[in-house]
């Protein structure tokens, strides 16, 4: 195993960070808050025209066709300027779905539009008081005359106003696996979004489905879950990256504040509690990236991560936490204002640990791996 970044991922790391700090600065970050749409058009257009939507894409598609390391890298350094993008919605939850259930018509007439972002797709997954499980899913999905029609409630279901369709996830009868994956227009009046505030201040809505007109995604009418699952192996692992370079941008924040802030006439840094506190962040932040590294490339090398995908986000996003909650007390009082940036990367912290399978959860996978 070689985790050493090649010539070509250093400059898509390079490249995308000096993206990142021409067209994603902090004031949008703070000026996206709570948006309705929630999107930074000038990073979502260049990070369509650069190709960088499409990394795990395939070229006859209209993507890269690289590999998820790549796609760690990219998302490592979006992670750092918390941008808010779907990118991680779109090209990688809806991207993969897309090319494991899709038919060739669908994967055709979406993956070249999500490669450019001319096209948005957003995962409508969680359901009121329902689990990450396959039994959380209740929302019903009904034939009709033309198709299928879904009745029932999502939440948590992020960009879903920015989006051209929802992923749904929707129950086509009453056993277990009797679950499918479709896509819904958000557009369409029997879809009503209601915005949700969130700790992170992102954009959220409520879904409620009310006869739906929808699209089943291939044949996946039965046995989508599973298929949902697979597609989440490269979501957890994705979300670990931006763990990752969220906590590495908080951390280099605070060890600057530690160099420039004074108090009895020296450097917090001089202080050996402080000094020993970063020096831990330091070892947890490497050891997330290595793990995280780690399973994106026995992924990419077609290897079982079904243990290993799930450590990568569980470690990274319990780091991220906790690192930014110790940069904060390293700030002091300043540490939790508003008007200071740090208070953005611990609330996103702990945000990023709930969503997308939370430490619970993760760690039931992990167990499962383990002993089943």
């Amino acid at each position: 195993m070689d985790l050493e970044f090649s010539e070509e991922q250093k400059v898509l790391r390079d490249m995308v960070r000096s993206l990142c700090a021409a067209a994603c600065p902090i004031e949008t970050v703070r000026a996206l808050e709570d948006d309705p749409h929630g999107v930074p058009e000038e990073l979502w257009k260049q990070l369509g025209e650069l190709g960088l939507l499409g990394v795990v894409i395939p070229e006859a598609l209209g993507g890269s066709g690289q590999g998820l390391l790549d796609a760690v890298i990219l998302h490592e350094e979006l992670g750092r300027v918390l941008a808010p993008t779907p990118a991680f919605e779109s090209a990688i939850l809806c991207a993969g779905a897309l090319l494991a259930a899709g038919s060739e018509e669908q994967q055709r007439h979406w993956l070249p539009k999500i490669s450019s972002g001319e096209a948005i797709l957003t995962p409508a997954w969680l359901e009121p008081r329902g689990s990450f499980g396959s039994r959380g899913i209740r929302v019903r999905a009904e034939r009709s005359a033309d198709g299928w029609t879904l009745q029932g409630d999502k939440r948590l279901v992020t960009f879903a106003r920015a989006a051209d369709r929802l992923l749904t996830l929707a129950r086509t009868g009453p056993g277990e696996h009797e679950i499918g994956l479709f896509l819904v227009d958000p557009s369409d009046p029997g879809v009503t979004l209601n915005q949700t505030r969130s700790l992170a201040s992102d954009t959220q809505y409520d879904v409620q489905l009310a006869g739906a007109p929808a699209e089943a995604l291939g044949q996946a009418t039965t046995g989508a879950f599973a298929t949902w699952e697979e597609v989440m192996l490269d979501g957890v692992t994705v979300a670990a990256a931006r763990a990752n370079g969220g906590c590495d941008r908080a951390l280099e924040m605070t060890v600057q504040y530690a160099k420039d802030r004074k108090q009895f006439d020296k450097p917090l840094g001089a202080f050996q509690a402080i000094a020993h506190y970063l020096a831990d962040a330091l070892t947890r932040l490497d050891g997330s990236r290595t793990l995280t590294y780690e399973a994106a490339w026995m992924r990419s090398q077609g290897r079982d991560v079904r243990k290993l995908a799930p450590m990568a986000k569980l470690f990274a996003c319990q780091t991220f936490r906790d690192v930014t909650a110790t940069c904060q007390q390293v700030w002091g009082g300043v540490g939790f204002a508003i008007e200071y940036d740090i208070q953005l990367y611990f609330r996103r912290a702990k945000q990023l640990q709930m969503s997308w399978l939370d430490g619970r959860h993760l760690e039931e996978r992990i167990a499962a791996a383990i002993l089943d």
